[in-house]
């Protein structure tokens, strides 16, 4: 004769299930989280101000390394294109997968501000303009990428917006009080992500090890709860 499962084992046995279904969840959870392609106003202004940003910084750079009187400046401006056009593709690259619209030119702005530089080519008043112009272009740049940092939703802007930061700094130091500083030392030691979260992880953990572990650690955590399923119910056939 077969006896019935008690209610105590029967208990044990679906407390065991649903702790492996919860475990199997918080597993995934990161998973979906960091593919999450969802971006809300405050993460799709940033990417179109860094795309306008990137732009401007460009156009500024090419247009140094014409009319500039020094090499100094000449050389920043090249630093500028090249940093920025890098920059400007991550940009774009992000703002496809989220579906985010980008500005075709620069804000109004920052267009004025480039005519009021070009304006003075030939003079020896374009250097200091332009210089200052890059200043308070990159100061505001900082300012925008901060911001981003402490109040963005989404983990892939806002890492990216830290990766961004070394890089506008270090244009920042090349230019800082409107005066030339060269490019000299002037590369970003290293870009990290941050941290805190998932997104910290995604960005320090290469793919090819952090996939197995957590496949892994799936297989331990199904294991143990088959192996309580049995006990429980070896006990309850006794």
């Amino acid at each position: 004769m077969i006896r019935s499962r008690s209610p105590r084992r029967g208990a044990a046995t679906a407390l065991a299930c649903l702790a492996f279904t919860g475990i199997a969840a918080g597993l995934a959870a990161p998973a979906a989280a960091s593919g999450d392609a969802s971006a809300l106003p405050v993460d799709n202004a940033f990417l179109r101000a860094s795309h306008q940003g990137n732009l401007t910084e460009i156009a500024a750079g090419q247009d140094a390394q014409k009319n500039a009187t020094t090499s100094c400046v000449k050389n920043v401006g090249q630093a500028l294109v090249r940093d920025h056009t890098k920059l400007d593709a991550a940009t774009k690259a992000l703002s496809d997968k989220l579906g985010v619209d980008l500005p075709v030119a620069p804000t109004a702005e920052q267009q004025k501000a480039l005519e009021n530089v070009r304006n003075k080519a030939g003079t020896s008043a374009y250097d200091t303009t332009w210089l200052a112009v890059m200043a308070a272009a990159h100061e505001k740049t900082l300012a925008r990428i901060d911001n981003q940092v402490a109040h963005g939703r989404n983990a892939e802007v806002t890492a990216a917006a830290k990766a961004a930061r070394p890089v506008v700094a270090m244009h920042l130091d090349m230019v800082r009080g409107g005066a030339c500083h060269g490019t000299g030392d002037h590369t970003p030691k290293a870009i990290h992500a941050g941290s805190g979260g998932q997104a910290a992880l995604a960005a320090e953990v290469p793919v090819f090890l952090a996939v197995p572990a957590v496949a892994l650690g799936g297989v331990l955590v199904a294991g143990g709860a088959f192996w309580a399923a049995n006990r429980i119910r070896r006990n309850d056939s006794r």
